[in-house]
Parts: structure tokens; C-alpha cells; sequence
């Protein structure tokens, strides 16, 4: 299966960071990972291992003959995307209108999520103490967008007044209706981290194919490409390497969280793997001090139609290939040593490299890249892979970059 369908796969049954991490559970336990639970022992003998945290997971790879203090080769990307998520309360009824209150997650576009046939997902805490992930492929809610005859100036929405969804005619608990579709009782639920997503499915476009169109690119591509990345490095075989995949949650949101970016998660693994492998206390420093980490985060492209938006010495261009991103206010944690890092892992791949540098006079984004680096003091190198409408309810790729994107991960990992 080429990389792009293996994205849209990954994409298709990944609604929200608790099933992202599923489905990235599922691909590594069938490539021989084992599961463990951070409350247990950690596991002594070398070998395939993760860990999931809500909607964060964290897998190793850790060869035989590697000594307690080798250092490890790390790739992180994020789970999570921009979306429209259920407030605690949420019922409303409006001139004979059921409709539902959502709150934004993130930045997301917000004109882009009106007018689509939106299913819900996410995960419940029930009143037996269990919790469980659900998801509801049915167009239950619906924002509508107001029409151009009642607004011909094109209001901008707001946030708090404009989101609510339709919810259909009868006045009834959305929990209820969610309830029945996804086989719990509405009165049962004592929590819930439940969100909307965009019912069409992804798939290839433009007259070759040569596109893949998708929700939550920004960053399940990122994920996807990590993953193939992963497990072509732990096939390589070397007895070695310490290969680490760690998928974030909240990242769009700030990373501060217990399994954020921002969080002793990761520094946690790392330690109790060297602690686990006979290493002491100083092991643990040394290991890092050996360690390099590819913070994945996708990468604008240059817009077709509003190129002036963009830095005009460093155009990005779609189907171009793998993106190292600097900023020399540290929005971006890559410095001179891991450009070149990253250079040589795409040279000995054999795919191009791009680079990218925001305009100066316009605010940057950043990633889990400054975060992660500040929290366990690897050195750490921003990459990711060129996209348009990053952080639309459907975004765009080249089907091309998403083979390329993961090549370059690989060699990443399995270099020196």
C-alpha cells in the first residue's frame, strides 16, 4: 500500500486523538509491540514496547546489545487538530429548533466547519468507573451558515454566538441520541471529552490523484509518517539503535497538560528505559546528552493564490519535499547542528529538502518542538511536510510528500 492510502487509512479511522492512538496501537502491536502499563515494572529485556496515555502514545524500540547509556533517536508529532467540541452543557431549544452548544478547540478555521454533516466522537467516563471510545458515523449535527441575504457584509463569526449546531426538531438530551447510537445509557455518562468531525471521507484528488484531501492532516500526517517511519527503522535490525515514537496530545491547545508536550511524560520514559536496562542515575544524563528528537509538525505551503503571505526567499512548494522550519525567535527549536542533522538523514534518503522561514512582520506559529526541547534538554530539530489550509475542517498534501515525508523519518532514526 502506497504511504498516502496508509495516511488516508490512518486518517479515516482516526476522528480524535483517543482513536489516533488506537489505531497506531493497532499497527504496532501487529508489527510485534507490546503494550505496558506505566503503572507496572517496566519491562528489563530489550525489545518493542508502548505506552498510551489518553490520547498520547509513546513506543520504543530498544536493540540487544545497547548499552544503558546510548542515546535515543526520537521522532514527536501531535494527535490532536483544530475542531468544534461539546460543552458540559449543551442543550438548547430554539423556535422549535434542538440545537447543541459547541466550543472551539484550537484555532480552527471556523467558516470552514459550517454547513457539514458532522458525526461525534471521542471518549466517556461512565458511572461503573470504566471509560470508553466511541464514535458515531451518523450526520447528527449541523452549524448553518447564515444566509448571504441577512449578511451581505460577511460577518466575522464569533466564537461564543455562532457555533451552536442544529441538532433536528424533537427536544431531547443529545447524550440520549448519542446514547442509542453508540450503546450506553446518556444517564449512565459522568464525563465526557467529546468532539464533532466532518463525516466525508478522505481520498485522493486532482486528475492524477497526485492530492490527498483530508480532515486533520495538521497532524496525523505527521503521525502516520512517524509510525512508517518506526517500523522501518526497528526492521532495519540494528542491535544498537533506541528508536522512540512519541504522538502528543494538546498540542494545539498549548501542550499543558499531563500527557502534553509540557509534561515529564516523555523524560519519564526515557529514564525508567535506561533505569530498566541497568543503567544508574548518571546513565540517564549521559543518554540524553546522546539523544536527538524530530519534533514533526506539518508546514505551510506557498498559497497558489496569496504567495505575498508568505517569505518570498522561501517558497514551500507541494510535492517538494520533507520541510526543515527555523525562526531565530526559537518558535522553532532548530538550530545550525540539527539543520544539518536532518539535511544529512534526507540526503542518504533521497528526497529533496525545502526550508522554511516565516515572514517577519507576521506572528509564527510554533510546535511541541521549543516545548519538548525545554522540558528534556535533547537537542531537537522542527521538520515537517508541506500543506495548504492547515487548520480547515478538509486540508491538502501531495501524495508524493507523504511517501517522502516518512523516508526521511526513517533515515533519520537509523543514522548515526
Amino acid at each position: 500500500m502506497h504511504a498516502a492510502d496508509r495516511l488516508i487509512s490512518f486518517v479515516d479511522a482516526s476522528p480524535t486523538p483517543f482513536h489516533a492512538c488506537e489505531t497506531a496501537a493497532a499497527r504496532l502491536t501487529e508489527a510485534g509491540f507490546t503494550a505496558v502499563d506505566p503503572r507496572d515494572a517496566w519491562p528489563t529485556a530489550a525489545g518493542r514496547h508502548f505506552i498510551v496515555s489518553g490520547g498520547t502514545l509513546v513506543a520504543w524500540s530498544t536493540g540487544p546489545e545497547a548499552p544503558a547509556h546510548a542515546g535515543f533517536r526520537i521522532v514527536g508529532a501531535h494527535t490532536d487538530s483544530p475542531n468544534l467540541r461539546l460543552k458540559q452543557h449543551h442543550d438548547g431549544w430554539r423556535d422549535g429548533q434542538a440545537t447543541v452548544a459547541l466550543e472551539p478547540y484550537g484555532g480552527p478555521l471556523l467558516e470552514s466547519w459550517l454547513d457539514l454533516d458532522l458525526g461525534i466522537a471521542g471518549r466517556i467516563a461512565l458511572s461503573d468507573g470504566t471509560t470508553r471510545t466511541i464514535r458515531v458515523d451518523e450526520p447528527l449535527l449541523r452549524v448553518p451558515r447564515l444566509a448571504i441575504h441577512l449578511d451581505r457584509d460577511g460577518s466575522k463569526l464569533d466564537r461564543q454566538r455562532h457555533l451552536d449546531a442544529l441538532a433536528g426538531l424533537t427536544r431531547r438530551p443529545f447524550l440520549e441520541v448519542v446514547g442509542e447510537r453508540a450503546g450506553f445509557h446518556g444517564t449512565a455518562v459522568t464525563g465526557f471529552d467529546l468532539m464533532t468531525f466532518d463525516l466525508r471521507a478522505s481520498g485522493r484528488t486532482g486528475p492524477d490523484g497526485e492530492l490527498v484531501a483530508a480532515p486533520r492532516l495538521d497532524n496525523q500526517a505527521t503521525c502516520s509518517a512517524a509510525l512508517d517511519a518506526l517500523l522501518g527503522a526497528v526492521e532495519a535490525g540494528d542491535p544498537t539503535a533506541r528508536h522512540v515514537m512519541v504522538l502528543f496530545d494538546h498540542e494545539e491547545v498549548g501542550s499543558t497538560s499531563e500527557r502534553g508536550a509540557d509534561s515529564p511524560l516523555l523524560s519519564s520514559v526515557l529514564e525508567r528505559i535506561v533505569l530498566a536496562a541497568g543503567g544508574e542515575r548518571d546513565d540517564v544524563f549521559r543518554s540524553v546528552a546522546a539523544s536527538v528528537c524530530v519534533s514533526g509538525d506539518m508546514a505551510h505551503a506557498t498559497h497558489p493564490n496569496q504567495a505575498d503571505k508568505h517569505e518570498p526567499l522561501h517558497r514551500i512548494t507541494l510535492g517538494g519535499g520533507p520541510v526543515l522550519k527555523v525562526n531565530q525567535n526559537l518558535r522553532y527549536a532548530t538550530d545550525g547542528v540539527g539543520a544539518g542533522i536532518f539535511a544529512a538523514a534526507c540526503t542518504a534518503a533521497g528526497v529533496p529538502l525545502q526550508r522554511y522561514v516565516h515572514r517577519a512582520d507576521l506572528p509564527c506559529g510554533s510546535t511541541i518542538g521549543p516545548i519538548s526541547a525545554a522540558r528534556t534538554g535533547i537537542l531537537t530539530i522542527d521538520v515537517g511536510a508541506p500543506q495548504l489550509a492547515m487548520h480547515s475542517a478538509r486540508e491538502v498534501m501531495a501524495a508524493a510528500d507523504v511517501e517522502s515525508y516518512g523516508r526521511a523519518l526513517r533515515s533519520f532514526l537509523i543514522s548515526d
